[in-house]
C-alpha cells in the first residue's frame, strides 16, 4: 500500500456545544480522486479548512505527507494546491499580477510561472482577462484564477471546495479534465461537492458526510453492493435516511445537475 498523501484520524471540530465535524477517519493515497459529499452544513468546508490549517481541530489530527496541517502549515502548503469555494483577491491587482505574486511566494521564477500559467489560462478561457483588475472579475473568473494559482507549484495534493460553483459548463468540463490529468500524473485530488453526478463520473472513492459524521465511504461498486442501489443519488439518500440526515428543514441537499 502506498503511503497516504492525506490522512485524517479522529478529526473533530467543536464550536461550543455544536459539533461541526466528529471523529473523521480518512486517508487518500497518490493517484486517487476523492469526493466528500454532503448537504449544506454537513461539515465539508470545516473539514477542508482544518486541512488547510485555517481552523485548528478540537481533537484528532490531519496531515499531508506526514506533516501536521495546523502546526506545520507552511510546509504543508508546499505540497497542496487549494481552491476555496469563494476565492478572494486584492481587487486592484490585475489577474496576471496575482498569478505572478502567488508564483513568487512559492519561489518560482517569472519564466516558470508563465510556462505553467499561460496554458492553464488558455485552457480555462481566462487569458484575455489577465490584464483586467480582479475587482472586475465575476465569481466564475475568480474561481478560474484561483485554480491557476493553486497549480503553479505543481502540488502533489489538489484540494477544492465546491470547485465548479460559479463556472459555466465549458469551464466545468475543463476543470474535470484538469482533475483527471492530475490523477494520471500520480497526484491526488480531494474535493467537496453536493453535485452527485460529478462525483459519480470522476471519483475513485467517495465519502458521505452528514451532520459532521462520515456515514459511508468507499468505491461506487462497494457502496452499490452494500446498499443494493445502483445510482449514487439512490445510495446517497439511502445513507442519509440511515444517518438521520434528511434535510426537510430547508437545508439544501445534494443534487444531480
Amino acid at each position: 500500500m502506498a503511503e497516504p498523501t492525506l490522512a485524517m484520524h479522529a478529526l473533530t471540530k467543536l464550536y461550543g456545544g455544536f459539533t461541526a465535524v466528529s471523529d473523521l477517519h480518512l486517508e487518500i493515497v497518490p493517484g486517487e480522486l476523492f469526493a466528500l459529499l454532503g448537504p449544506n452544513g454537513a461539515g465539508k468546508t470545516t473539514t477542508i479548512r482544518m486541512l488547510m490549517g485555517i481552523l485548528k481541530a478540537t481533537s484528532g489530527t490531519a496531515s499531508v505527507h506526514g506533516l501536521d496541517c495546523f502546526r506545520q502549515r507552511a510546509h504543508v502548503m508546499r505540497h497542496v494546491g487549494y481552491v476555496p469555494d469563494d476565492p478572494i483577491f486584492y481587487d486592484y491587482l490585475k489577474g496576471r499580477e496575482i498569478i505572478q505574486f502567488v508564483g513568487q511566494m512559492h519561489g518560482l521564477a517569472m519564466e516558470t510561472i508563465a510556462e505553467i500559467a499561460d496554458p492553464l489560462s488558455k485552457q480555462l478561457s481566462l487569458d484575455d482577462a489577465l490584464d483586467e483588475y480582479a475587482v472586475n472579475y465575476s465569481r466564475g473568473m475568480k474561481k478560474k484564477l484561483a485554480i491557476i494559482c493553486s497549480l503553479l507549484h505543481e502540488p502533489t495534493l489538489w484540494v477544492l471546495d465546491e470547485p465548479t460553483n460559479g463556472l459555466d459548463p465549458f469551464a466545468t468540463r475543463q476543470v474535470h479534465a484538469l482533475m483527471r490529468s492530475r490523477i494520471a500524473a500520480g497526484r491526488s485530488v480531494f474535493f467537496s461537492t453536493h453535485l452527485l453526478d460529478q462525483a459519480q463520473k470522476l471519483c475513485d472513492r467517495v465519502g458521505m458526510l452528514f451532520k459532521g459524521r462520515l456515514a459511508a465511504i468507499g468505491r461506487l461498486d462497494e457502496l452499490q453492493s452494500a446498499s443494493q442501489n445502483t445510482s449514487l443519488e439512490e445510495i446517497f439518500f439511502a445513507v442519509a435516511d440511515e444517518a438521520g440526515g434528511s434535510t426537510n428543514g430547508g437545508d439544501k441537499g445534494p443534487t444531480v445537475a
